[in-house]
């Protein structure tokens, strides 16, 4: 039975969690976040258990992605209050993943006597590992995001992936769990002793002066790349007009002049936005050919977002969404056509069942994704090209460095989230991704923010939101050698779901006995 204590445990447990993540980065709170909710579950069923970790998600992702609403609302030409209705029902979704990480945690504490830092990490990985992949995967407000500031502690994310840091964080919460449940614990609890408590704060710490001593030694070691210039292009384009023909000259303009600003810096490539060209790149032949010359004319590479069309004998044109990257000499180099589209944005899944959705998406309609990740070369470096919200999934992201990316750029429209926390939280995901497969992160996005994250995921420049701005910058590009992470990907987190599942099976036998 859900009593209003345990209610507002499992509320506090929830607010608790937002601050951790931007733009508030008070990332030490995340450490103890946890805890209400877990005092909550004491003594409870799985059902009652349940409903207070979906009530903590709810609250969670209430705090952290409340900004749905402003681009449905504002952008999908949904009335305000089904806008409303369909962000609450997606933090309760998400919720849900919580709410079965504690009916899983309250069994086994009751049943098997597992200490809490090892249950609450494997447990908490194991469902965040789930939500990125699930449904098409939405892995926003990951734990480990919100550590994205303490340097030292995150640089083991070439190993581990984000996860590893979740793993930390969740495993401290466990610990403080544990320290504080001494007094009221049975001694007739299966594996108690009195040195269960001692045991587990020295294997926290033996664990945690690993991870940072690795990190100090990663932030301490010398970049082996080589430098290049690249300039940045922040347009600013009101998202109404960015596919408003009346507006097309003043967009192409803007471009124009901001990039030929950025040559008085000499770089050697220069990054627009995801879709900064408000046409049809290869297809509507008159703008195409007056950007090309425009191309020639700056001397230097060139990455940007466009749609393109692959047109088919008989049938319409099929648009993608593309990231192009052309020569000092006016040249197509590389098209790499987005994988992982947003779903109701990019393409409209059940049209069938839910017709009325199909106003989400703008534009020319449904996309095209692409098949396969796409190396993109210049003389001097391999980029591999991530855009809008490819650059939160850890796993395709990978894929190119593995590919043999040495520098990472990621181009977006973050107009739609407004002025919300969202645009902050979007750059913060993209520093572990620069650690993760150790090579720079450069981040050009429409309206912000844009900037630079090297290789040991320091921001070493950004841009404020909704300003026009060109910023150039010194990047060192990844080495020769690829990280852990890049080779091999998510084998912590599978260590985690392997353990997840020995730790129910034993959960079950235990309960037989």
């Amino acid at each position: 039975m859900l009593k209003r204590y345990d209610i507002i445990l499992a509320i506090i447990s929830g607010l608790l969690l937002i601050p951790g993540f931007p733009p508030f980065d008070l990332y030490p709170v995340a450490w103890i976040a946890i805890v209400p909710l877990l005092f909550s579950l004491r003594g409870k069923n799985v059902r009652t258990s349940f409903l207070l970790g979906t009530l903590t998600g709810f609250v969670f992702f209430l705090g952290t992605i409340y900004w749905v609403f402003n681009s449905i609302y504002y952008y999908g030409n949904i009335p305000a209050a089904a806008g409303l209705l369909l962000m609450l029902a997606l933090c309760l979704y998400l919720g849900l993943y919580l709410g079965v990480f504690s009916a899983v945690f309250s069994s086994l504490s009751k049943k098997s006597g597992f200490p809490a830092v090892i249950t609450v990490p494997v447990l908490w990985v194991t469902l965040e590992f789930l939500r990125t992949y699930a449904l098409t995967g939405f892995p926003w407000s990951i734990l480990g995001y919100s550590q994205y500031r303490f340097l030292s502690l995150i640089q083991v994310s070439d190993i581990t992936g984000v996860y590893g840091i979740s793993f930390i964080v969740a495993s401290f919460n466990g610990l403080v769990h544990e320290v504080l449940s001494l007094p009221g614990r049975s001694r007739t609890t299966p594996l108690f002793s009195r040195w269960t408590i001692p045991l587990n704060i020295l294997i926290f710490v033996v664990m945690i002066s690993i991870v940072l001593t690795y990190g100090l030694w990663k932030i301490n070691t010398a970049d082996s790349g080589k430098e290049i210039r690249v300039s940045v292009i922040q347009g600013n384009i009101e998202q109404g007009k960015k596919w408003d023909k009346n507006f097309q000259r003043e967009v192409i303009d803007t471009y124009k002049d901001l990039s030929v600003s950025a040559l008085a810096d000499v770089p050697e490539i220069i990054v627009w936005p995801e879709s900064a060209l408000p046409f049809v790149f290869g297809y509507d032949e008159e703008y195409t050919r007056e950007f090309s010359e425009f191309q020639k004319g700056l001397g230097t590479n060139l990455l940007f977002g466009s749609v393109t069309a692959k047109e088919i004998e008989t049938e319409k044109p099929l648009f993608s969404n593309s990231a192009v990257l052309m020569s000092p000499e006016g040249k197509v180099l590389s098209i790499y056509n987005k994988m992982h589209l947003v779903p109701y944005g990019e393409y409209v899944p059940l049209r069938r069942i839910l017709p009325f959705i199909k106003k989400l998406t703008a534009g020319i309609g449904d996309f095209v994704r692409g098949r396969e990740p796409v190396i993109m070369e210049t003389p001097s470096f391999k980029i591999g090209s991530l855009i809008c919200y490819e650059i939160i999934f850890p796993g395709l992201v990978r894929k190119f460095t593995d590919k043999g990316a040495n520098i990472l750029v990621t181009i977006t429209n973050d107009a739609w989230f407004g002025r919300t926390s969202a645009p902050y939280q979007h750059f913060s995901m993209a520093v572990f991704r620069a650690i993760e497969n150790r090579v720079p992160v450069i981040r050009a996005a429409n309206t912000g923010i844009s900037g630079f994250i090297d290789s040991k995921g320091r921001i070493q420049r950004s841009s404020d939101i909704f300003v026009k701005e060109v910023l150039t910058e010194d990047v060192t590009i990844g080495g020769p050698s690829k990280s852990f992470y890049s080779r091999y990907g998510d084998v912590f987190t599978f260590l985690c779901i392997i353990g997840a599942v020995l730790l129910i099976a034993n959960n079950f036998t235990y309960g037989k006995k």
